[in-house]
Parts: C-alpha cells; sequence; structure tokens
C-alpha cells in the first residue's frame, strides 16, 4: 500500500510560514516602536554646515574626471603631453574625494585636510593651465580647482 501525497508544496511547510509570518510581524512591530525614539529629532542639523564649498569640491571633482577622460582619449591617440596634467588631476580627486566626504559629514578634520586640498587644487591648477588654450577640458578643471581654492580661503579664514 502507499503513502497518500503530501498536500503541502515541496520546500516549505505550513509551520514554516507561521513562523516567517510572526518574525515579519515582530520586525515591523519594532521598526514601529522604534521610530518613535526619534522624536525631536532634527535632520537639518545634520546638513553640511559648508554647502557652497561641498558644492565646490564636487564640481571640480567632476570636471577633473572629464579632463582625466579627456587625457586619456589623448594617450590611445598616442599623445602623452597630457601625462603630467593627468597625473596632477588624478591626485587631485583622490584628494577631494575624502575633502568633500568631510565637508558633508562636518568633520573635525575638515579644517586641517582643507590645506591639503588647497595645496594639491593650486597644483591642479598651475597643471591644467599650461593645455586650456588647447583643451577645454584642461581649462574647466582649472577653473574649478581655483574656485575650490577660493571657497576654502573663504570658508577657513
Amino acid at each position: 500500500m502507499q503513502e497518500p501525497e503530501s498536500r503541502e508544496p515541496a520546500g516549505i511547510s505550513r509551520r514554516d510560514l507561521l513562523i516567517g509570518a510572526g518574525a515579519m510581524a515582530a520586525a515591523l512591530a519594532s521598526s514601529t516602536a522604534h521610530s518613535g525614539d526619534h522624536a525631536g529629532h532634527r535632520h537639518e542639523d545634520h546638513a553640511t554646515r559648508h554647502p557652497e564649498l561641498l558644492d565646490a569640491v564636487n564640481q571640480c571633482l567632476d570636471k577633473g574626471q572629464r579632463c582625466i577622460a579627456h587625457c586619456l582619449v589623448s594617450f590611445k591617440e598616442g599623445d602623452t603631453s597630457l601625462a603630467a596634467c593627468a597625473a596632477k588631476v588624478h591626485e587631485m580627486e583622490a584628494i577631494c574625494s575624502g575633502f568633500a566626504y568631510l565637508v558633508a559629514s562636518n568633520s573635525v578634520y575638515s579644517k586641517e585636510y582643507a590645506q591639503i586640498c588647497k595645496q594639491v587644487c593650486s597644483d591642479c591648477e598651475k597643471e591644467c593651465r599650461k593645455h586650456e588654450d588647447q583643451h577645454v577640458e584642461c581649462k574647466q578643471c582649472a577653473e574649478a580647482c581655483a574656485q575650490v581654492v577660493k571657497m576654502i580661503d573663504a570658508t577657513y579664514a
């Protein structure tokens, strides 16, 4: 005599389903109860204290990415005259990326790190200015770097 086939689908039992539903209900109840802990929590207090500086740094990062992309195209075409420019932009990208994070999070290290960022942006600007007449990407990167230097001076004077 054969045993009757199980009516439950393979892989999940009614018991497993009920346990999962109970766990989901408990998680939802917990998150709802926990959300009350943030009464009086003011998100506007978490915004960056220096939004203009952060915007300038992010703009510089954008222009730097465009400059490096242009340099890479030139390299593919056999023109290596932008190698020093690409190296300075690459350094600037690394430093400004970290600085943007510090400024966005109101880090206590922002002011000290700003001096490094200022120096790197000044160096990048000088190198990009050498090519600004031939390459609009270099000109835009140089101008964005100059703006970061200006904003750092205005913010941390």
